[in-house]
């Protein structure tokens, strides 16, 4: 098939569908900042109070099938936000891949073109979450349930869910709030663990409490601080908060290095500024669509090995997958045990060659997804150049034209995708595997979405001189 026509049949069903879409109104005026600030804490709030809210008629299964994606998709197990923003991440991610490989041809720069592109990823949006919640209820949920009702209940539980929180971020992009909802509900997944890692005050298994400041507390009151250092079973220490605080750090700094190319402007006389090539260049997309894969990996092969390989004898099955029959989240051989983090040094020092192998699977896989993304998702030198010229500006000393700048532009930008993929995959693979807080993956997201946060709001500054160049800057 086409891609014209594939394009055009999407065009079709979005005129169909698009007037019985229920829609989050735009604001007809911007909204001050204060107010948007305002309506991101209330879609927070619903959204915390969602991620304590019990599942009606969910029994505990065996093991999480979501384990290693939870701070991707800011989901809580056995709560209304199970899948969390995993179906809208699916939907978006698909949509723009499409579009980046020219199998769906839409204009960005006209109004109408944009809106098609965002109904229909709506529509894609309320595809996922019905197969999802059908598809995940059933596997998961779905033997432990006594009575056919309660399985029809909880699926839909988990669309209602979903379909709330697709509203919350489409409440939030809209206009009513700052950012996007997705990018604010991981953020505060990511803090809440960290603050939960430093001053939980629950039990933990080895006498102590869970938040090492409390532990810590405890420890110089009863005279013994032998262990506040290091602790088993992957609990918080002192290692992992000096270690979470210098990765902080590390990404800080290398999201401010970058190469600055000079440009002015063809419209408005006198003005000048630079084009920043950062060297976190593809952002934090080739971690998520990693993680992603690793998540689905485990996800699948452990319901295979439940079903056909529970007590490890199956060749072909232990080749791939082996896990522990009296923890099944735990993998002990195959392929799985290598791509899954082995969290804290106690773990990764009973094989070290499993936490060499986790770090440079990380590394290469990234890589590999970061140089996809970018041609993927339209930040190639050729895209990168064209946005240039719909920003109406040029560099000084070239013809403005495509060719001369794309040329300029590829000395640069292949180089720090492979740099930036290699350093965000070590820092998550390592981080992963000495058990920072928050998850190495978590910590890479929270840095990136903050930062993003304040580049908006520089951006609202600068549209007010250039509205093409602020909106421009604003995605890199």
């Amino acid at each position: 098939m086409a891609e014209g026509s594939v394009t055009a049949i999407i065009r079709k069903v979005v005129f169909k569908a698009e007037p019985y879409l229920p829609q989050v109104p735009k604001p007809k005026k911007k909204i001050p900042l204060q107010v948007r600030l305002l309506w991101c804490g209330i879609a927070l709030l619903i959204y915390m109070i969602m991620g304590q809210t019990p599942l009606f008629g969910a029994s505990a299964p065996a093991f999480d099938f979501l384990a290693f994606a939870r701070v991707i998709f800011a989901s809580q197990q056995g709560t209304l936000v199970e899948l969390g923003i995993g179906p809208i991440v699916t939907a978006g991610l698909l949509m723009q891949l499409l579009r980046g490989s020219d199998i769906l041809k839409f204009d960005f720069k006209k109004p109408e073109e944009r809106g098609i592109f965002q109904t229909a990823t709506k529509l894609v949006t309320y595809v996922v979450i019905v197969a999802e919640s059908i598809v995940y209820a059933t596997a998961v949920y779905g033997p432990g349930v006594t009575e056919p009702y309660v399985l029809y209940v909880l699926i839909g539980q988990l669309m209602a869910a979903s379909i709330i929180i697709m509203f919350l971020d489409e409440l939030i992009q809209k206009g009513w709030g700052l950012g996007s909802g997705i990018s604010l509900f991981i953020m505060a997944g990511v803090a809440q663990q960290i603050l939960w890692s430093m001053f939980s005050p629950l039990p933990a298994g080895d006498g102590g409490t869970i938040g090492i400041i409390p532990y810590i507390v405890q420890s110089v009151m009863a005279g013994d601080v032998s262990q506040i250092l290091f602790r088993s079973n992957s609990l918080p220490s002192i290692f992992g908060l000096c270690l979470t605080a210098g990765i902080l750090l590390i990404l800080v700094f290398t999201q401010g290095m970058k190469i600055e190319i000079p440009i002015v402007s063809t419209k408005y006389r006198g003005f000048s500024a630079v084009y920043p090539i950062k060297l976190m260049y593809v952002s934090n997309i080739p971690v998520i669509l990693a993680s992603a894969l690793t998540a689905n990996a485990v996800f699948i092969f452990q319901m295979l090995w439940a079903n056909m390989n529970p007590r490890n004898n199956n060749f072909f099955m232990n080749f791939v997958a082996q896990f522990d029959p009296t923890s099944p989240s735990t993998p002990i051989g195959g392929i799985i045990y290598y791509i899954t983090p082995p969290r804290g040094l106690d773990v990764a020092a009973l094989d070290p060659m499993r936490a060499v192998g986790y770090v440079l699977f990380m590394v290469g896989i990234v890589v590999v997804f970061g140089r996809l993304w970018v041609e993927l998702g339209g930040l190639s030198p050729k895209s990168a150049a064209q946005n240039l010229l719909d920003a109406d500006v040029q560099i000084p000393g070239f013809r403005r034209s495509n060719k001369p700048v794309e040329a300029l532009l590829n000395k640069y930008i292949p180089s720090v995708t492979i740099i930036g993929s290699m350093i965000l995959g070590l820092l998550a693979g390592v981080s992963d595997v000495l058990g920072v807080f928050g998850s190495g993956i978590g910590v890479l997201l929270m840095v990136d979405i903050l930062i993003n946060y304040y580049t908006q709001l520089v951006r609202e500054q600068v549209e007010v001189v250039m509205p093409r160049l602020g909106a421009m800057l604003g995605r890199k």
